[in-house]
């Protein structure tokens, strides 16, 4: 099997996939800490946030279909070079002094609609320059790129912020996306055109795609679950940690712990290769219910943090497998759409968690609600083993039935 990066067209997606993400990684810590400088108000920002976040909401079916229409390459192209535009504007903006909310929000808000387009785009950008059996090694690469981007992003935006100022973050960023951009016109993607239809045909078929595999919307339920949990953390982590011993140290030392198993859960990913692949990403995923409880039991911290990255090297290990699958299930026709609805699902419920979990806090503490999150991820997750789908996917016959090709290979199975 030749491993990915001896590919072109992989290599050259891989460097400026990792260019952007390490600045998509900066820019949270620069845009919250730059805009509370600016002015002082935590509506401010969190105003500033949703014009990034609603809009993507928003467009995400709508960039599915785009995304199939389109050369996957063209459509990711353009959605580059819009957010190296916006974070380029964004920077120029911090550096001069004196920034107008206004402008900071619009920019954002034009971004996040970017980004709509250009997250379904993520799957057909692999499977249209890897061949079937580099997929998951592909896949688990990205997995990694995306790990060290976490690990590394906030300490690259924290050096930018004490030296040189937000600013620069967002400049860095509007580099990286204009890199990628220069690296995506050098590639060629192989692409699977689609009839033209009306919109509303195409988002219905994309929705016939995840409603006709029992393993893929019960999978979606179980990971929406788990980005609810994750944001429940988010919210109520930070109080716990700072009422507790250690502080804040503790808090950014769990962070960290958390991107270190992140990282070594995508590398393992690429090596270890399942018979039954959704269903161990799924269990994977279970995993999560180890840091959310035990935080809720008040465990000594060193136990917390190793559980912490014990569930974050489960969600490593996940993302590559189940995107693999995916991928290897999924007509590539319609992958875009799919995918679509995939990270449509994911994003409403981390704003749904950051909203309950405070209200849940008030009424009987922040311990209900962590151990609450935890055991629904822990039993979402698990439960998916109860769907035929699930525990059959990988079996050549079911491979073959998703995916048409003959029996007797078997796509992201090992």
């Amino acid at each position: 099997m030749a491993h990915p990066l001896r590919t072109r067209s992989f290599r050259l997606l891989f460097i400026g996939r990792s260019l952007s993400m390490l600045g998509d990684a900066a820019i949270p810590a620069a845009l919250t800490l730059a805009v509370y400088l600016a002015t002082g108000s935590t509506g401010d920002l969190a105003l500033v946030l949703a014009c990034a976040m609603v809009p993507k909401l928003l467009l995400l079916p709508l960039g599915g279909v785009v995304g199939d229409r389109f050369n996957a390459r063209t459509v990711a192209l353009t959605t580059d070079l819009v957010r190296c535009a916006t974070q380029l504007f964004v920077g120029a903006e911090l550096l001069s002094g004196t920034p107008a909310l206004w402008q900071i929000a619009l920019a954002e808000a034009v971004g996040g609609a970017a980004g709509a387009f250009a997250m379904p785009t993520s799957s057909p950008l692999i499977r249209g320059t890897v061949d079937e059996s580099g997929l998951l090694r592909a896949n688990s690469l990205m997995a990694v790129a995306s790990g060290a981007a976490r690990l590394g992003g906030p300490a690259v935006a924290g050096a930018l912020i004490l030296t040189a100022g937000p600013g620069w973050a967002f400049v860095l960023d509007g580099a990286g996306f204009a890199v990628s951009a220069a690296l995506l016109y050098a590639i060629d993607v192989r692409h699977v055109p689609i009839p033209r239809r009306s919109l509303l045909s195409d988002l219905k078929e994309g929705w016939a795609e995840v409603r006709s595999r029992d393993w893929y919307w019960t999978s979606l339920i179980a990971h929406a679950v788990w980005n609810g949990a994750a944001a429940t953390l988010m919210t109520l982590g930070p109080a716990l940690f700072l009422h507790g011993p250690g502080g804040e140290g503790t808090w950014v030392a769990l962070l960290q712990t958390g991107a270190v198993g992140l990282l070594l859960g995508s590398l393992s990913a690429g090596r270890i290769r399942p018979r039954r692949p959704v269903l161990a990403a799924n269990l994977a995923g279970a995993l999560y219910v180890l840091p959310l409880c035990l935080l809720a039991a008040h465990v000594p911290m060193a136990v917390s943090l190793t559980a912490y990255g014990i569930a974050m090297t489960g969600l490593g290990f996940l993302n590559p497998v189940w995107e693999t699958a995916v991928q290897s299930a999924i007509p590539p026709r319609t992958l875009a759409r799919v995918t679509s609805y995939d990270w449509l699902l994911s994003l409403a419920a981390t704003p749904l968690g950051y909203a309950l979990a405070p209200l849940a806090a008030s009424a009987w503490d922040a311990e209900v609600p962590l151990a609450v999150a935890g055991l629904l991820t822990g039993a979402a997750c698990a439960a998916t083993a109860a769907v035929p789908g699930v525990r059959r996917f990988g079996a050549p016959a079911v491979a073959a039935r998703e995916t048409g090709a003959p029996a007797g290979t078997t796509p992201a199975a090992g």
